[in-house]
């Protein structure tokens, strides 16, 4: 199957949303790791899917926001920040990683966990970066991450897009574009974007960055 033609990654996660929501509870091991010792005035979540990775940004800034491209996953997000208390130290934005509705020099702290594997093509996972870089104060600092050839699902070397099914209680399936980054190539991205790069590695079939946005 051609990945472009699965349709937009907005009516996909706002059909998968509710389910997809019940399986997303815990926030990631490298993203606590990230945070811990960190604080903020303001944080941001691109691509904040159920609100789990804006919770713990909101427990170490005094406001979070997220922003998804689904409102069914912004719904469950909303949902979730008033079921677990945290709903007013938080917004959740309707908003385009690779068009931020935050001005600049915003966010002092932000996680993009999960979310440039799904943009295409590279372009728009270049500007999406670009608008993180945008996004953050000088110096501030934020986590990437994005799936790699280094999981274990997958048996190359090179990156590639390909889709990757959900499947639906009842056995509807429904694919999602995936762009699988090999590490050099993750990093090659990076680089190529006006973020600075503190550190790399690879954790559990992911790339991560930790990164900082220029000082003046």
């Amino acid at each position: 199957m051609d990945p472009q033609s699965t349709g937009d990654p907005q009516s996909t996660y706002d059909r998968i949303a509710s389910h997809f929501s019940k399986t997303r509870e815990y926030a990631w091991p490298e993203v606590e790791s990230f945070l811990e010792g960190r604080s903020a005035t303001r944080a941001l979540d691109v691509g904040c899917g159920n609100g789990r990775h804006t919770e713990a940004l909101a427990a170490r800034a005094e406001t979070a926001v997220g922003v998804d491209l689904s409102r069914g996953l912004l719904d469950e997000a909303v949902a979730r920040a008033r079921d677990r208390g945290f709903g007013d130290a938080t917004a959740f934005v309707h908003g385009d990683a690779a068009a931020l509705p935050v001005r600049d020099d915003a966010v002092d702290l932000a996680v993009y966990v999960a979310t440039l594997h799904h943009l295409s093509p590279r372009a728009a996972r270049i500007e999406s970066l670009n608008e993180l870089a945008r996004a953050l104060t000088p110096g501030g600092v934020a986590l990437v991450s994005a799936w790699s050839t280094a999981h274990d699902r997958f048996d190359r070397d090179e990156g590639f897009d390909t889709t990757v099914d959900w499947t639906l209680p009842g056995g509807e399936t429904v694919p999602r574009y995936y762009h699988i980054y090999s590490p050099s190539e993750f990093e090659a991205d990076i680089a190529e974007s006006a973020l600075e790069t503190r550190h790399t590695r690879v954790s559990s079939g992911n790339c991560y960055a930790e990164l900082s946005a220029p000082a003046d």
